[in-house]
């Protein structure tokens, strides 16, 4: 079986398009530091699905996931730094009212959605049983880079264009409330992404 492309887009895009982890940090990005917190949120991100190809091609994914201690640990791990961004974001958000105009609230590092992304175990799981399926028979890192390619564009176009809508044209109403539900509402979602994987 060679590598499918053209396959794999139907089964990327519930997973591209549907709010999580990555959807929250790159709204709290672009609220926080503007098209420059949108672009390291978003490049944190795409690092995090290139490593997940890495360590799918290189056969490192599958050696976590055989191990039941390790890959409980990566999701006890991953829950708890979801968690404590969500409680960021929360507080943020609750402190809104005393600052002032423009962009203030604390973004997301390149490092914090790279992390976010790495040991987020729903990401592991989608690309260990959805990407593989479409790598090709041989599975090699060439054919997961290529698939990850695809993976951080849709991604990308998807949450720009979010942004954008929701973030850059509705700041001139009210820069403070947007800042507040968004991050009081991205806090409250991260910290419910992170339940559910836990207990999935």
């Amino acid at each position: 079986m060679d590598l499918n492309l053209v396959g794999f887009i139907p089964a990327l895009l519930p997973v591209a398009l549907s709010p999580g982890a990555s959807f929250t940090l790159v709204m709290n990005g672009a609220l926080a530091g503007g098209p420059r917190g949108l672009l390291t949120t978003l490049a944190g991100t795409a690092l995090g699905i290139y490593t997940h190809a890495l360590l799918i091609g290189l056969g490192i994914s599958a050696l976590a996931i055989a191990s039941p201690t390790v890959f409980g640990l990566l999701k006890i791990a991953g829950t708890a730094y979801l968690m404590w961004l969500g409680i960021q974001l929360i507080r943020s958000g609750c402190n809104v009212q005393g600052s002032s105009p423009g962009y203030q609230t604390a973004a997301v590092t390149l490092k914090g959605a790279w992390l976010a992304n790495v040991i987020n175990p729903k990401a592991i799981m989608f690309y260990l049983t959805v990407v593989s399926q479409f790598a090709g028979g041989q599975g090699k890192i060439a054919a997961y880079l290529a698939l990850a390619s695809v993976h951080t564009i849709v991604m990308s176009v998807w949450l720009i264009a979010l942004s954008c809508t929701l973030v850059f044209s509705a700041r001139r109403a009210n820069p403070r409330l947007l800042k507040k539900y968004v991050n009081i509402g991205g806090g409250i979602m991260l910290i419910i992404f992170s339940l559910r994987s836990l207990f999935q």
